[in-house]
């Protein structure tokens, strides 16, 4: 018998600063049984980080033909596809080729350290492509506030994500690893 996902329903109050983007979403993230609580987590801050009402989860990851989260416009057009994690040069190809943007958050220091240095050379033709890192210690505090039912005040500014319940703050600090900074 196959084993079922687990729901988890969140609140998110969200003030980006940086985006001037102010509203409450409710959600629901279905936990794949393979996935971790910090996996999960760190999707619901990549939520936060690029809320808009038009943005979604999608299958998830036993789906190879979608991200982990994406914008699309009412047309159908994807906006951005947004990925967690250390996908290969042909899902990036892929990403780059399907969506007007891509984001990617990397996770897991010493994994991410080798896939980088590993992809460094090959994303240097996608210039739809922006590359961030979650480091190990964020989303271990971000897993803390794991609850089946969470309320979460979310607070972006100047690019760090601060998110808060009753019992925990959490800011989270993007590494931005491509395109470089000039």
């Amino acid at each position: 018998m196959a084993l079922k996902a687990t729901i988890f329903k969140a609140t998110l109050h969200i003030a980006d600063m940086d985006r001037h983007h102010y509203d409450t979403h409710q959600l629901t993230l279905a936990r794949h049984p393979s996935e971790t609580d910090k996996r999960m987590m760190a999707r619901l801050a990549i939520f936060a980080m690029n809320a808009d009402p038009r943005l979604s989860f999608t299958k998830g990851i036993s789906t190879k033909d979608e991200p982990d989260l994406w914008l699309r416009a009412d047309s159908g057009e994807i906006l951005n596809w947004i990925e967690l994690g250390q996908p290969d040069e042909k899902r990036l190809r892929q990403a780059c080729g399907s969506a007007v943007g891509v984001t990617l958050y990397c996770y897991n220091d010493r994994a991410s350290s080798v896939w980088w240095n590993q992809m460094q050379p090959n994303v240097q033709r996608f210039n739809n492509l922006n590359i961030f890192h979650l480091s190990d210690e964020s989303l271990e505090l971000l897993e803390a506030m794991c609850q089946k039912n969470m309320n979460l005040h979310c607070t972006i500014q100047e690019g760090t994500l601060s998110i808060s319940d009753d019992n925990h703050n959490v800011d989270i600090s993007l590494a931005h690893l491509y395109p470089p900074e000039n």
